[in-house]
């Protein structure tokens, strides 16, 4: 057994890191992910571990057992507690480049499923889950996205809604049904991928309109007006991606104010409202008419899902919507939208949800603590817009964090249209997509004494 000075892998247990167990568990994670712990080293005995640690045996009882469910640890009767060979490799890339909602403490995801699975089966009969649905969505699912929509929006009629597989698909059926080959989108310098993606296969151009701190400004965008005369003003004011910044109501009302005085529909692509401590109104709930609202349920609840609620309040536009949509995605899986149903009108969502936002925030506070003096999230959602010193630039620290077994999103993955990033030096960090936090304490530790490195030392030490 490793001397008590000898043991780097204990756990700075902090107010933030949740259960005390899960902190040591994650610990002795990280420490076999990172080497320090290598199989068949002896660990401590329970009772001198708690002592050292000024908990009790049974934290540390807990802890055990919750390393030994993760394959960490065996059991060698009276000779102790020894690490394990690893059943899978422990040296993946440590993710965080995916946007995903991290997975909550103390909720049993597995059960979670199988019994919402299994309520759909009781209640449904399965040849309808199998077969054609036309129309965005059942009457009872729109119901569904009424309900869910109502934090955000207030009461919504069902009527008004269209399911989709995916915020994505939501997207690229917005522009088909609002635009036309070679129109004009205006979007924030910075923005989600998928919107550039699916302009560029539609014929759309994007152009980009300058953004500060509070979002798209007001005086740009009027003159981007006037000079392009766009179909379509795309925003995601709420925890923007991948800035992470929230909109102001004065300039969400500046910028509705705009659009309808230039009679330009607006997108508002809005995916973590929920997951934010006290965001503004939506802009659909400034301007009903103006804005074709998007809520996707893969960044609250998760990704698998693929399920979005779509407020259309114009029949005709909203029957273009749908067109638009079987043109390229017949209808969202029953299935899926009956188990999304399931979740929202028996309530397991919202306790999901909730789950997944707490953990988010933990999350934030750990990337706080460990990037300190870099880290400038506003502390909810499921990400960190991180600017890089000057010796780096987003590409050279995407490539090197690579080489270290780090992934990370560059600058240039989120440019709209023609937008100059040469003034972006900086990077996405997703905090949700490492499952357990001991190894994405270990990623967010590595890729702090990355930044800390100059490109040329860190060339010198891998020639």
């Amino acid at each position: 057994m490793q001397e008590d000075n000898a043991l780097p892998w204990l756990p700075r247990l902090t107010a933030w890191g949740g259960p005390r167990f899960l902190q040591i568990a994650d610990a002795l994670q990280a420490a076999v992910a990172d080497g320090l712990l290598q199989p068949g080293d002896r660990l401590p005995p329970q009772r001198h571990l708690a002592a050292l640690l000024d908990v009790d045996l049974t934290t540390v009882t807990r802890a055990y057992d919750e390393a030994r469910r993760r394959h960490l640890l065996e059991g060698r009767g009276a000779r102790g507690t020894y690490v394990a060979a690893p059943k899978v490799a422990l040296t993946a890339v440590l993710d965080l480049g995916m946007n995903t909602p991290p997975p909550p403490a103390g909720l049993d995801f597995d059960d979670l499923l199988k019994q919402g699975l299994s309520q759909v089966l009781m209640g449904a009969d399965s040849a309808l889950l199998m077969t054609y649905h036309l129309g965005g969505g059942s009457d009872v699912d729109r119901q569904a996205g009424a309900q869910w929509l109502r934090p955000m929006l207030g009461p919504v009629d069902a009527e008004q809604l269209v399911v989709c597989p995916g915020a994505q698909a939501a997207i690229a059926a917005s522009i088909l049904a609002l635009t036309e080959p070679g129109d004009v989108i205006l979007a924030e310098p910075m923005g989600y991928p998928g919107l550039r993606t699916a302009a560029t296969q539609l014929g759309r151009q994007i152009i980009a309109v300058p953004s500060d701190p509070h979002g798209m400004l007001p005086d740009d965008l009027e003159q981007a007006c006037r000079l392009h005369q766009p179909a379509l003003l795309y925003l995601n004011p709420t925890l923007q991606n991948p800035t992470a910044t929230t909109m102001p109501l004065e300039r969400r009302q500046a910028l509705v104010r705009i659009a309808q005085r230039n009679h330009v529909r607006i997108v508002e692509d809005d995916p973590y409202w929920l997951l934010a401590e006290t965001p503004p109104p939506p802009l659909a709930s400034l301007a009903p008419e103006q804005v074709l609202y998007i809520s996707t349920l893969s960044k609250c609840l998760t990704p698998g899902l693929r399920v979005a609620f779509v407020r259309v309040r114009d029949p005709a536009l909203r029957e273009r919507f749908q067109t638009a949509l079987r043109s390229f995605a017949l209808m969202v899986s029953p299935l899926s939208a009956a188990l999304a149903t399931q979740w929202i009108l028996g309530g397991s969502a919202y306790g999901l949800m909730e789950g997944v936002r707490k953990e988010a925030r933990l999350r934030h506070r750990m990337a706080r603590d460990l990037l300190a003096g870099r880290y400038s999230g506003a502390g909810d959602g499921l990400h960190v817009w991180l600017e890089l010193p000057g010796y780096w630039s987003p590409a050279q620290l995407a490539q090197a964090a690579q080489r270290e077994g780090i992934a990370v999103t560059p600058a240039e993955a989120f440019a709209s249209g023609a937008a100059d990033t040469a003034q972006v030096n900086a990077i996405r960090i997703s905090l949700g997509s490492i499952k357990d936090r001991g190894r994405l304490q270990a990623g967010l530790q590595r890729l702090s004494a990355l930044l800390a490195r100059r490109p040329d030392a860190f060339t010198a030490a891998v020639v």
